[in-house]
Parts: structure tokens; C-alpha cells; sequence
């Protein structure tokens, strides 16, 4: 099982890599290849600063509804070279990812970390 603070480093580092993945990998063309990550990239940043748990800011979010739009997310990416039909563009960074974002979240404790102040000290 992943723990949530695990969990967290890897949305912020997924999110920072979809964001940079069309520069990296050369489908910087504008087009729905390059923004729909970016897109996913930002959403998922966003939502971790509003998830709750450890790296979270605003803790809003439940950690489940968080995991679920990772997987539907994760589901979208890895789908969509052929929905949106560039697969002869790129195709292998967004399968590659969208399947992790469906794996970590099904590997992730779902348990929501208790806050510190909260919780008993032990004897």
C-alpha cells in the first residue's frame, strides 16, 4: 500500500510532469496532445493543495473523491491519443501516465491521515 504522504509527493511531481512533458517529449504543438495534460498537470496540483491530506493547504477535498478523479483522470489520459486521435502524434507518455494515475490511486491507503494536534500522545 502507498501512504497518503507518499501519495502526495507523487501527485505533485505527476502534475509538474504533465505540465512539462509536451516540452520534454516534443508535442509541444498547441494542439489537444499538448493541453490536455498541461490541463490534467494543473487540475492535479490544484487539487492536491485542496486534498485532505499531509501537503494539502486547504484540506477540502475527501482523499476518496480525490483518488476517484485521479483514476477517471488517469482513465482520460491513457485513452486519449485515439479518442482525440493523435496517436500517430505521441501516444506512449499518456498511456504510460494515465495508467499510473489509475494504479497509485488503487494502491493508496484510503484511510485520511489524522492531523497532528489531534491526535492522543502516547504513554
Amino acid at each position: 500500500m502507498i501512504d497518503t504522504r507518499t501519495h502526495g509527493i507523487i501527485d505533485y511531481v505527476t502534475g509538474a510532469l504533465l505540465i512539462v512533458a509536451p516540452y520534454l517529449f516534443g508535442f509541444a504543438n498547441g494542439g489537444i496532445a499538448q493541453w490536455l495534460p498541461q490541463l490534467l498537470g494543473v487540475t492535479t496540483i490544484v487539487m492536491s493543495l485542496l486534498t485532505r491530506y499531509e501537503f494539502s493547504v486547504a484540506k477540502i477535498i475527501p482523499l476518496k473523491v480525490h483518488l476517484g478523479v485521479d483514476m477517471a483522470s488517469g482513465a482520460l489520459l491513457a485513452v486519449s491519443p485515439w479518442l482525440f486521435g493523435f496517436a500517430d502524434l505521441i501516444w506512449w507518455p499518456h498511456l504510460l501516465v494515465g495508467v499510473l494515475e489509475i494504479v497509485v490511486p488503487l494502491m493508496t491507503n484510503r484511510t485520511e491521515p489524522v492531523p497532528a494536534h489531534t491526535r492522543t500522545p502516547r504513554t
